[in-house]
């Protein structure tokens, strides 16, 4: 099977669609002799910041010598950035070979499988073909019933920032949703947990007492923040002095300081980690799509949130970095989002909205968001394809302006791929 038939396979109809449940990942690992029995985990679980954490972590453990594996979704602008390997995207080659594998033994035997059950399959067998020494496993959608849950005990468990999304599937409550993110907690294995409202911390404690799992926590009040601009962050955090980062946001001190204790307890496993590596994986460590500056003059941002609490975050790092500039909005929704209230977040930090439609069943059409703006006396208008959006937004934004990109993870990927274009790069300069 070649690349353009793995993809066309993947993407199918029959594959489409969610469903949570183990059942069927169970019976299609098993008929693929369970490679990710012989593999060692990092899984992540949460609401906000999973893929950035895991980032940070496949980061410091590559630069440890560590033959890495990392697992996330979705993509940005690639399918194979899925998965990695000492941060080297999944070739063309080695994704039709093994999906073709997959296939084969899915024929073999009459279940409905997803494609998120065939994803991760795919990246299973990948990181035991690759002899990873370790995987950094993030968690589709929940926990309990992830695919992804199908491994045994992991050197460790982390969950992440837990917030509101997609009720529809993990419950109303922030205690429902604690208990599916819960679910990946494992006998006698170690849990790091990022701090939380009272009654989602509850549940994880509950949770962890039931299987014999101690869970760490993070000192977010020994962080202290030394300098912050668009290139970076320092930081001291504990008896850590002067640490960096690439990423921008109160939150992502916060992600580092969980990586920084997940590092600790994996060196208790037997991972040797040098502070030397530990610092150079933090500093290296980039997550497209994520409060991204793509370009300068104007100011172009890209950013992922999707939910309130991401959008509160994008809200205070607008605010924070640029208080003083106009900023253009292009902006794609779902309609399962709550739309009234991310509106009314950024409602204060945005200028003019341009709308879109994500590549998705659930999107919200452009011309409904533009109208609803509309309706909150906002200043929107709506735009037929992402580079229409695009350059709708360079017409207007002067050269001290910004460009923010937000709402949905199924358009921003092409909307940073139109921005950093040569076609783009020729419109930045003419402009």
């Amino acid at each position: 099977m070649n690349y353009e038939e793995a993809l066309r396979y993947i993407h199918s109809p029959k594959l489409n669609g969610m469903r949570l449940g183990l059942d069927n990942i169970k019976a299609l690992m098993a008929a693929l002799d369970n490679p990710q029995k012989q593999l060692k985990f990092v899984h992540i679980a949460g609401t906000n910041g999973k893929g950035s954490v895991a980032s940070y972590l496949a980061h410091i453990l590559t630069k440890a010598g560590y033959k890495t594996g990392l697992f996330t979704s979705p993509y940005i602008e690639k399918f194979n950035e899925r998965i990695k390997v000492n941060h080297e995207n999944i070739s063309d080659d080695a994704l039709g070979k093994i999906t073709g594998m997959v296939k084969d033994r899915v024929k073999s035997f009459q279940i409905s499988l997803t494609e998120f059950e065939i994803m991760t399959a795919i990246a299973f067998l990948y990181f035991y073909e690759q002899e990873c020494d370790i995987v950094v496993l993030e968690v589709g959608l929940g926990g309990r019933l992830d695919s992804t849950n199908v491994i045994d005990n992991p050197l460790l468990s982390i969950i992440t920032s837990i917030s509101y999304d997609h009720q529809a599937f993990l419950g109303s409550t922030l205690a429902e949703i604690a208990g599916e993110k819960a679910g990946i907690i494992k006998e006698n294995s170690p849990v790091l947990l990022y701090s939380q409202e009272k009654e989602a911390e509850e549940v994880i404690y509950r949770a962890a007492q039931e299987k014999g799992a101690k869970v760490y926590q993070p000192e977010f009040t020994a962080i202290t923040r030394i300098q912050t601009d668009l290139n970076g962050q320092v930081f001291h955090y504990k008896t850590y002095r002067n640490l960096r980062i690439s990423l921008l946001g109160e939150h992502q001190l916060k992600n580092a300081a969980l990586v920084l204790e997940a590092i600790q307890l994996l060196n208790s496993k037997g991972l040797e980690v040098s502070e030397n590596a530990l610092r150079d994986g933090l500093t290296e460590t980039t997550w497209p799509g994520r409060f991204e500056i793509i370009h300068q003059h104007p100011t172009v941002v890209i950013d992922g949130a999707h939910n309130i609490d991401s959008i509160k975050a994008l809200v205070d790092n607008l605010t924070k970095y640029f208080s003083d500039k106009r900023i253009i909005a292009i902006v794609g929704i779902l309609k399962d989002k709550d739309v009234d209230q991310i509106v009314g977040e950024v409602s204060s930090v945005v200028d003019t909205f341009i709308t879109v439609t994500p590549d998705s069943p659930r999107a919200m059409k452009a011309e409904v968001l533009a109208d609803f703006l509309k309706e909150k006396n906002l200043h929107a208008v709506s735009s037929r394809t992402y580079d229409e959006a695009a350059d709708l937004a360079l017409k207007q934004a002067g050269e001290n302006d910004v460009i923010c990109a937000f709402g949905s993870l199924y358009y921003i990927g092409a909307i940073r791929g139109i921005f950093t274009s040569e076609i783009f790069a020729g419109k930045f300069a003419k402009d």
